[in-house]
This record gives C-alpha cells, structure tokens and sequence, in this order.
C-alpha cells in the first residue's frame, strides 16, 4: 500500500497556476485518502464556482501521483471555500491590501510600450517582449491600457476571463505571462467611450486590484499619443521606464517623438527606441526595407538614448497575434525572434535610474 504521506507530499507541491502557490500553501487541500485497493483520493477546495483552473489542477495531481508505485487509480473531486476559507487564502498571498506596484520600494520594473502614432506593432512588440521575458525566466505582467485598440489577451490567446477572489482580480496567465485588459469588461459589439476621469479609475484598478504578485516586470501596452492614459500613468508609476516603438519612415519618427518628449516633460526616463517592420527577408535573402530605413537610429540619436532592437518584419507575426501564438513561441530560431531576444536584453540591462526626490537636483 503506497504511503498517504507520500501523496499528500506530492499533492501539496502541485503549483496553482494563477496564484503561484503550492496547493499546500493555499490550504486547497480539503481531505486526502489511499484505499487499500490504491485509490488516491484527493478533494480540493476551490475559491469560487466555476474556478477556471478546476480542470488544469485536476490534472496537475493526477500527473504528480500516477508515478507513484501502488496507485491504481486517482479521483479528484471538489468543493467551493466558504467567505472565511478565501479570505484567509487571499490574505496568505496578499497579506496587505495596500500593498501594490504603485508603492515605494516595490521592487517591479514598469516599463511603459509607447508610441506617437497607431499602426506601428507596438502591441506585437509589447506581447514578444513580454513572452521573451517569460522564457528568459523573469515573471512578468501585461497591462492593455489601449482601452479603445485592446489587443494583448487576443495576441495571446488568453481565452477565460479573469477571477474575482474576496475583492481581487487574479489576472489569466498565458505563455508565462499575467495579463489584465479592458477586453475582459466589453462586450463585442460595443465600443469604448470614456474620458479621462473614468481611463484614470479603470487604470487605478488595473495597477491596485489585481494580483500581480510583485512580477520582475510590469509591461504597459499604452495607447498612442499623449493623451489621459498617459497623463494618468505617469502619475501612478512616476518611476515607469519608457521605450518608444517607431517605424523606420521619417513620418512615424516624428511623431514617435512626441511620446518620449512627454515622457521627459513628466520626468519619466526613456529606456530606448524599438524600430519595428525593419526589413522584410525574401526568400533569397535579400532584405527589403518595405518602410524606409534610418527613422528607429535617427530617433534614438535625437533623444540621446539606445536603439534596443530592430524588429524584422515576418508574416508569421502577424499570424502569431491573430491566432494567439506570438512568434518568439512558434518560431524561437527566426531572425525577428533574435530581435526580441536582443531587445529584452537591453531591457534587463537598462536599470532605472534612482531618483527618489526628483525636485531635488545637485548642481
């Protein structure tokens, strides 16, 4: 007969994927039997109706225990936790409330995707970077704050809606990476029509409501221009880094400008420019600048500032985004692949600058 310590060892290991925490840690573990036939019996508490995690756990234990000499079978049922049971779940993982990305010494990189103009890929580049940093073993969190374009959940294929647990939103995870969008909240046929003072509550619950577990890095897919969500952002995360994504024409590096020139107005540090649809790769190997050449180089010198990458154009990008399979996953060996990974390089590298009293300058 295999030893109920044995299981119950190898049970309480298994990860939650949306909270990352043992089943042992959340105390999710309701009862646990061996029958002398071998039978584990295994009944998890989950935190609300309809988890939608349920069937992947159920999954996760069936895999750890099924090696396990003796067992002949594995049922694993469920109940739901009452008030008291999630709160205390919730206050194991989240023992402040207060406690958010936007409090001192938090110890998240924000790093704000930004643009002059629409059309550029930056939401292509927000979703490689993040899934590239992912893979390079960092934890990392999206926030879509294209409230009108969103974009992210569907490049990813983040295909469920996000959790509420005692009053916190427990963002869907894909590829690796956490992601909270206002796709979640509208439906399809309707459009976003907002001004500034609700952008600024719907971004103040993004950045304190979610569970976002004080990721590596926080990358925030912004909305073109300069207008509330960027005004509101730079007031929630003055401490944000900024790259800019152009594209090589001289048209989208002037506008692109724009962005970085706020970002400076707001004492934001501007981390690099990303030019993106660099080049196109024939089949002969010759490299086609289908838009131009020099804009993403003559951007970074005007702002003094680093060209992290150039971004290749591939027609399997834009596939990836709208089947929800980003490139760096589907094809990790491409030239454009080797652009994200050199560009989320240059993002580790550029450490912020310290600037705890920026009103306080030594001259």
């Amino acid at each position: 007969m295999t030893d109920k310590a044995a299981v119950e060892a190898l049970v309480g290991a298994v990860q939650e994927p949306e909270l990352g925490r043992s089943l042992a840690e959340l105390g999710m573990i309701r009862s646990l039997n061996v029958t002398r036939a071998g039978r584990a019996e295994v009944q998890l508490a989950m935190p609300v109706p309809g988890y939608g995690s349920a069937d992947l756990l159920a999954r996760e234990v069936e895999g750890a225990v099924s090696g396990l000499d003796g067992i002949t079978a594995i049922d694993v049922s469920f109940i739901d936790m009452d008030d008291d049971d999630r709160s205390r779940m919730m206050e194991a993982v989240r023992p402040e409330r207060g406690m958010t990305l936007t409090r001192p010494g938090s110890p998240t990189r924000v790093v704000t995707i930004s643009s002059g103009k629409g059309g550029v890929g930056k939401s292509s580049v927000t979703a490689n970077l993040a899934v590239t940093l992912a893979h390079q073993g960092y934890s990392v969190g999206v926030i879509d704050a294209d409230v009108w374009g969103f974009s992210i959940p569907k490049m990813l294929g983040v295909n469920r809606l996000p959790t509420v647990i005692d009053e916190t939103i427990i963002a869907p995870r894909a590829h690796g990476v956490k992601v909270i969008s206002m796709d979640y909240f509208v439906r399809p046929d309707q459009a976003v029509i907002w001004r500034g003072p609700m952008l600024h509550k719907a971004l103040e619950q993004f950045l304190n409501d979610v569970f976002w577990d004080d990721p590596d890095f926080l990358l925030i897919d912004m909305p073109p221009g300069t207008g509330d969500v960027a005004i509101s952002v730079s007031q929630f995360v003055p401490r944000a880094q900024v790259v800019v994504v152009t594209t090589p024409q001289p048209t989208a590096q002037r506008v692109a400008k724009r962005a970085a020139l706020m970002a400076e107005k707001v004492n934001q540090e501007v981390m690099g420019v990303v030019e993106n649809m660099s080049w196109f790769t024939g089949d002969d190997g010759t490299r086609y600048a289908l838009f131009g050449e020099g804009g993403g180089s003559a951007l970074a010198g005007e702002l003094g500032v680093p060209l992290l990458a150039r971004i290749p154009f591939l027609s399997a990008m834009r596939a990836g985004a709208d089947e929800g399979r980003p490139l760096v996953s589907v094809a990790p060996e491409s030239e454009t692949a080797r652009a994200f990974d050199e560009l989320a390089r240059g993002v580790v590298a550029a450490r912020p600058r310290v600037r705890t009293h920026p009103e306080l300058v030594i001259k």
